[in-house]
């Protein structure tokens, strides 16, 4: 079947579906390592523009320094959160870093719905929640593949994992949690997690979070990114 995926920043597009398996594998590494640069010299040329330092923008959308550093240098895909998290700290809109579906519908189709991601070979999600006024939730399919790891992060609101196929191992506040198919982990975001599919297979996960990471809703104040001396450059 055939599954759009759309890349970030800008329109970046590739289609899943190509006749030799080895050589789509190779163009969609080498089209996600491009995306990936763009994102990062995006990310540092908004950080400089403020005159922010890599601390007070990684403290401010709850990541670390070390992985925004990697964002940076395009080493890293952040996830769908971290994303968010960072356009706000920015000041940037959301669709600067990633091409996302507006939500127009509130019916979805299984085999209809857009696949989205910045990296069309690793992780992608389906958007599930449509967008009206005063809408709370925001929900994806997230396709997580072999041995990908998510970066940790925290911010505000809550969140919900449900297995729908394969297993994940999910790090809370310090607790590991490891779910299989049918399990599920509600928990406020505020606490530091993160994701690991530990296993060789591809896992499918219902996502449901109150984070605003389609940037629906009225626009929010901008995090407080302070730039301390001690800060690193």
């Amino acid at each position: 079947m055939l599954a759009r995926v759309v890349a970030g920043p800008g329109l970046a597009k590739c289609l899943s579906r190509q006749r030799d398996p080895a050589a789509r594998g190779m163009r969609m590494g080498e089209e996600g390592d491009r995306v990936l640069k763009r994102l990062g010299a995006t990310l540092r040329t908004e950080r400089k523009a403020l005159g922010l330092t890599l601390v007070a923008v990684a403290r401010a959308s709850g990541l670390s320094a070390g992985f925004l550093s990697q964002a940076e240098r395009g080493l890293a895909a952040p996830s769908l959160s971290s994303l968010r998290a960072l356009a706000r700290t920015l000041g940037i809109p959301m669709a600067s870093l990633l091409a996302q579906p507006d939500g127009a519908d509130r019916v979805t189709r299984k085999g209809e719905r857009m696949h989205f991601g910045l990296d069309p070979g690793t992780i992608t999600y389906e958007r599930l929640t449509s967008r009206f006024a005063g809408h709370l939730l925001n929900g994806v399919l997230i396709h997580e593949p072999p041995g990908h790891r998510s970066e940790p992060i925290s911010h505000e609101g809550e969140e919900l994992f449900f297995i729908l196929s394969g297993e994940l191992t999910v790090e809370l506040g310090g607790e590991v949690h490891l779910l299989k198919c049918g399990d599920s982990l509600h928990f406020s975001s505020g606490i530091m997690h993160s994701t690991w599919n530990h296993t060789g297979d591809r896992t499918v996960i219902l996502h449901v979070c109150t984070m605003d990471v389609f940037e629906d809703r009225e626009p929010q104040a901008q995090t407080s990114a302070s730039n301390p001396d001690e800060d690193m450059p």
